[in-house]
Parts: C-alpha cells; structure tokens; sequence
C-alpha cells in the first residue's frame, strides 16, 4: 500500500510507522487514521516490533480540526467509533511489542495514540497534555481508559481538568511513560530499545501484553489461571528451549521469535 500521510519503513524486524504531516503538527486526519491502522496491523504481520513517531516538531497534535465552521459539524461520535476505535484496537491488538517514540508535542488525541503503545519513550522536549477540556471536550481515544490505570485517578483526574502541558520527565516521575531521555540521545534510545525487543522471545512478549492487560479486569484467581495457562503455551515454544540451553551454555540465546 502507498501512503499519503505517513511513512512505513521495515528494516531488521523493526516497522517504523511515521506520522508525516509536519505541517500541520502531524494532526490526525481521517486518512492518516486509516493508514495509520493499516500500517500497524502489517508490521504485526511482518515484523518483530513496530515503532510509531512523528516527523518535524510534533508527535501529534491531535485531531485535525481544520477550519472552524468544519469542526464544529464534525460527528465526533462516528469518528471514534469508525476511525479511531480501529486505529487504537490494531494497536492494542498488534501481537508484536509496540513503541511510540515520542519526539514532540503530543496532545488531545495525539497523547493518547502514544499512549496506547506498549512502551513510551519520550524526548526531554517533549511535552504530553490531554488538551480536551480546552474546548469543551472529554479525553477521548482512549484516554479515559489509559490516564488513571497509568497515572491512577487523582493525578489523571487534574491531567484531564487543567488541561495543563505534562513534561516529559514528569510524565516519567508520575509513571504515565517508561522514560524520558535527553533530546541528543532520543533516536539512538528508541532504536536500541526497539532492536532490542526485535531479537526478543516473540512468542513469550505477546503473552506478556495478554497477561498484562487483562490484569485490570480479573480477580486473582482468574489472573493465576490465565497465568498458568500462558505459562504453559510459552513452554512449549522453540524460544523457552533455546533460553533454557543458552543459560546452561552461558551464552545470549538465539530467539526465532516466530
């Protein structure tokens, strides 16, 4: 498939997906959701790990609102449920780890597509706020899911009510981020780490999300159970028997991750 509005680049089992309308702070259209959706769920299929970023100052700036008159007709309620609803499923749904290397602002909808990545990595610069209140909106795209399992609720209560810009390092501090990092540093980072998780136990990093998030809707019975039950399809893969060698041979193991 060709894209208009983001690039897909897939090199050494890593999909970078980067949003690509700087100038308009890589604001979500309808399309770039589109694309957006399509080009996760190929790096699910042919790659090891998939990285969303965006390209110029911003990560994303949110929905793109363009003109006034527009905006103010928008059907909010089709568009999450028909283009955003997608878009952040394919990502929730990715079987492969999935990072947002966070290069800039991130906004209103923008912060929260990073934040339904497995992993966030965020350039010192940058810069998170749930925009919404400002224009008599409520965090949508997830965010009402994501801020209090990952902030908890006094913190994603204010997050959302002041509408204030959340730095990278506080974003960090309050647990709402794996890390932030210092802008010279920021690319080489999320490259080593998504290579890193590219030469991974696959099979054992998608139980992982399964286990992890279906950890806030199970009581601790149901949890052990499912526990157990991934447990034991992980020890069944080629990658538990190649770990369980190379810890007796002292040696990196060689994960097929497929």
């Amino acid at each position: 498939m060709i894209y208009d509005t983001i690039r897909y680049d897939l090199a050494e089992d890593v999909a970078v997906v980067t949003l690509a309308r700087p100038e308009v702070m890589n604001a979500l259209s309808s399309q770039m959701r589109a694309e957006i959706t399509h080009a996760v769920q190929q790096g699910g299929r042919e790659a090891r790990v998939v990285v969303l970023t965006g390209e110029g100052r911003a990560f994303c700036s949110g929905q793109d609102l363009g003109d006034r008159e527009s905006a103010a007709s928008i059907d909010l309620e089709r568009v999450l449920r028909d283009e955003y609803i997608p878009m952040l499923n394919a990502i929730a749904d990715c079987p492969r780890p999935t990072i947002a290397a966070v290069n800039g602002a991130a906004a209103g909808a923008g912060a929260n597509l990073a934040l339904a990545a497995d992993v966030v990595i965020a350039a010192d610069s940058a810069f998170f706020m749930q925009a919404f209140a400002r224009i008599g909106l409520i965090p949508d795209a997830g965010g009402t899911w994501a801020l209090p399992r990952q902030m908890g609720l006094a913190k994603a209560m204010g997050t959302a009510l002041f509408a204030d810009r959340i730095s990278a390092a506080q974003a960090e501090r309050w647990g709402m981020i794996w890390e932030a990092v210092p802008d010279a540093e920021f690319d080489a980072v999320w490259r080593a780490r998504a290579a890193h998780l590219a030469q991974g136990p696959s099979e054992a990093y998608a139980r992982i999300k399964t286990a992890l998030r279906r950890a806030f809707d199970n009581d601790l019975q149901t949890q052990l159970t499912l526990e157990a039950q991934l447990q034991g399809e992980c020890g069944m893969t080629r990658d538990f028997k190649e770990g369980v060698v190379a810890f007796h041979e002292k040696r990196s193991p060689r994960f097929e991750g497929r």
